[in-house]
């Protein structure tokens, strides 16, 4: 199948993504019920990396919805996800690279803060992408060079990054891996960050905090150790809403430790130079 534009990818995006969030929003409470915990349905849930590492049955459902729904579309595209796996080499054309649900943990504690996240990278650069909001039933997307929009059910409105530009008025998000030693100097780093802005916020879902960047519901976002199926589509987002982002190669994972990164562009300097002032820019590998 010839490449469609960015534009047309995004629609897919779209499309698979508002699919598989729906999937998701419909299988928790017929998992879980009203329970929270994974104590409540253990046989519906494994782990990978560390035992606070969890992987679900929905996980794994909706990562082959969104598997089936790529063939059906777009059958000869590569597809690298977080359940399954890819190759770890770009391939050439078109790969999709999804997140099933980023936010496993949330998810099974039952905190509305999940999304399913599918981007299009062409040639390892993504084109075009999708978050969703699981719980509050919104769009996020991004096409690039078009722009990137939120649509929560009444109609897409542009997203602008906020205006800021004193750091010390930031309001930024991040994340913590799952294996000990880097969540150690994790903690150190943001400890060192919190006297030179205005708060933290940790909300569970990367895909999320690129888009809440690109919405100006947060200033900043930095993590370190994410993969593409995390960043893919959020990146994008971000970008296409006025960021100044960084991202790792499309090879990387998170095992390298190497730091996402989006600040809305009148903190970008100041707080880039404090971030590496800090060493917050150097890998943290596991």
């Amino acid at each position: 199948m010839a490449e469609l534009e960015p534009a047309d990818l995004t629609a897919v995006a779209i499309q698979v993504a508002e699919q598989a969030a729906q999937h998701v929003r419909t299988r928790r409470p017929e998992v879980f019920g009203s329970g929270v915990t994974k104590t409540d349905a253990p046989q519906s849930v494994s782990t990978k990396s560390t035992d606070t590492d969890p992987v679900t049955i929905v996980d794994t459902e909706s990562e082959s919805l969104v598997r089936g729904l790529l063939a059906s579309l777009r059958p000869d595209d590569a597809v690298l996800g977080e359940e399954e796996g890819g190759s770890v080499e770009v391939p050439s054309g078109v790969r999709w690279v999804i997140d099933p649900i980023d936010g496993t943990v949330n998810f099974l504690y039952g905190i509305p803060a999940y999304s399913v996240s599918v981007g299009a990278q062409v040639n390892g650069r993504t084109v075009a992408g999708a978050v969703v909001d699981v719980v509050r039933g919104t769009t996020y997307s991004a096409t690039r060079g078009g722009g990137a929009y939120s649509d929560d059910g009444s109609g897409p409105v542009r997203l602008r990054t906020n205006p800021i530009d004193k750091v010390g008025l930031a309001l930024v998000a991040t994340g913590f891996g799952y294996g000990s030693a880097r969540r150690r100097v994790q903690g150190e780093l943001i400890s060192a960050l919190l006297p030179h802005i205005r708060d933290v916020r940790r909300i569970g879902s990367a895909a999320l905090d690129l888009c809440m960047v690109a919405s100006g519901a947060v200033d900043a976002h930095f993590e370190h150790g994410l993969s593409p199926w995390d960043w893919a589509a959020g990146s994008l987002i971000a970008e296409e809403a006025g960021a100044v982002v960084t991202i790792p190669d499309a090879t990387s994972r998170s095992a390298a430790g190497n730091v996402t990164l989006a600040m809305a562009p009148g903190i970008a300097d100041e707080l880039g130079e404090l971030l590496a002032r800090l060493g917050a820019l150097e890998p943290i590998p596991d």
